[in-house]
């Protein structure tokens, strides 16, 4: 019987971070997972889901990592898979989809016109569409790093993550509740440019952002799930927006003091505590989801370097 595809990530203490944030600081490794981000668990238990109803067929719309999980499960789960990626993906998450013997195709500028062409896609194929945000399985998947977080015998003053579609957040918030941890806030991270959420939370409604102009383009969901506004009144989440710029400085420095590549979306979480965010202050000891990114190397982190420099803005 095929074991757990996801990894049980290890818990580092973070003594570079802690400095900068002149508090105790605790890393919550999802960049290891053998897909290379926190995707891998939802993805999983959305896959597996699938499959348990009978499927034997996948379509997934992603900006990539979610469509590199989903392809790398269904490929050990024997299942075939179609990943539909818009055109700002990078070129190197889509050689790592193929990698999995994936069907990709590339679609529209955007995830939401990935999305709308992967539905299709999925009903002329009668296959399951697997969301990459916005499905109790996936929340469900992304709980389980707080039963760990637990098991390593640490209880957060505060949880930093960053937020594109809020499937993170909602099984994140998810296993805080199972935990009975409902005072435990969670610093929800954007950049400006992908910062739907951030838009959600001062309108109180639902916003659609009219484009995705951040260059972390796996935030790009112009609008978040239904269930992030629904836990923002259940649960304390401050919504922060930190700068392209801001992301790709917290990512080098990360490399620098861990040695440990991560994408812009991840690094606009750790952009909070390098910069040391004002609701971070006095919450001890803060706990930082490291999400990962597979389409992430040396290289592309010097070119967003230079195109975040030329560009201006916040540090």
């Amino acid at each position: 019987m095929l074991t757990s595809i996801h990894s049980a990530t290890p818990l580092w203490e973070s003594r570079a971070l802690g400095a900068a944030l002149g508090a105790p600081v605790f890393l919550k490794m999802e960049a290891l997972q053998p897909c290379g981000s926190f995707k891998a668990r939802g993805m999983e238990f959305a896959c597996r889901a699938a499959r348990d109803a009978g499927a034997t067929r996948v379509v997934c719309a992603s900006g990539g990592n979610a469509g590199y999980a989903v392809a790398f499960t269904a490929r050990r789960l024997e299942m075939t898979a179609t990943i539909v990626v818009p055109q700002t993906t990078w070129p190197r998450a889509q050689d790592l989809i193929r990698g999995e013997d994936a069907e990709l195709i590339v679609y529209g500028d955007s995830w939401d016109a990935a999305h709308a062409f992967a539905l299709e896609r999925a009903r002329t194929l009668r296959a399951v569409y697997i969301h990459p945000f916005d499905d109790p399985n996936v929340w469900r998947g992304h709980a389980t790093m707080i039963s760990e977080i637990a098991d390593a015998g640490v209880m957060p003053g505060a949880i930093v993550l960053s937020v594109g579609g809020g499937g993170l957040l909602c099984g994140v918030v998810e296993g805080l509740h199972t935990l009975g941890w409902r005072d435990v806030p969670v610093l929800a991270v954007e950049t400006t440019g992908a910062a739907s959420f951030a838009a959600a939370m001062r309108a109180g409604e639902l916003v659609t952002l009219d484009r995705i102009t951040s260059l972390a383009t796996t935030l790009g969901a112009r609008r978040v799930a239904p269930r992030t506004l629904e836990l923002a009144r259940e649960h304390p989440i401050i919504s922060h927006v930190v700068s392209d710029r801001a992301a790709v400085n917290a990512c080098l420095r990360f490399a620098d003091d861990h040695r440990v590549l991560v994408e812009p979306a991840c690094g606009a979480a750790l952009a909070a505590g390098y910069n040391r965010a004002a609701p971070l202050q006095n919450r001890a000891p803060v706990v930082f989801i490291v999400c990962g990114g597979a389409g992430v190397n040396r290289e592309l982190l010097e070119q967003w370097k230079i195109k975040t420099e030329n560009a201006g803005g916040e540090k």
